[in-house]
C-alpha cells in the first residue's frame, strides 16, 4: 500500500532522471505490485495535522498517515520518521545497525 501522493514523488524523480519514458514504466510497474491510495479529505486534514506539529517533509506525512489508516508498519530509513515522537503508526527502521 502506498499514497498515490508518494507515488508521485517517485514519478516526477525518474521523470526528471531519466526520461517520460522510464518514469512511465516505473509507474506501470508499481501498479502492478502495490495498492496505491488515493487520500480523500479526512486524510488530507490528519496530513495536515501532523505536518503542523512534526517538522517533516508533506510526502513523509503522506506514507505516515496511509500506513496508519490501513493499520500497517512503515517500511523507512528515513531518521524524521523513525524518530517522530507520537508517530500514530508503527515503524520498522530499515537503516543499517
Amino acid at each position: 500500500m502506498v499514497s498515490w501522493v508518494n507515488v508521485v514523488e517517485v514519478y516526477y524523480r525518474v521523470e526528471r532522471d531519466h526520461g517520460r519514458v522510464a518514469a512511465d514504466d516505473t509507474l506501470g510497474a508499481l501498479r502492478s505490485v502495490l495498492s496505491l491510495d488515493l487520500p480523500g479529505t479526512a486524510r488530507m486534514i490528519e496530513v495536515a495535522r501532523l505536518k503542523a506539529r512534526a517538522p517533516i517533509a508533506l510526502g513523509d506525512c503522506f506514507a505516515v498517515t496511509t500506513a496508519a489508516a490501513h493499520d500497517l508498519t512503515l517500511l523507512t530509513g528515513d531518521p524524521e520518521i523513525v524518530e517522530l515522537p507520537g508517530c500514530p503508526c508503527r515503524v520498522e527502521d530499515l537503516r543499517p545497525s
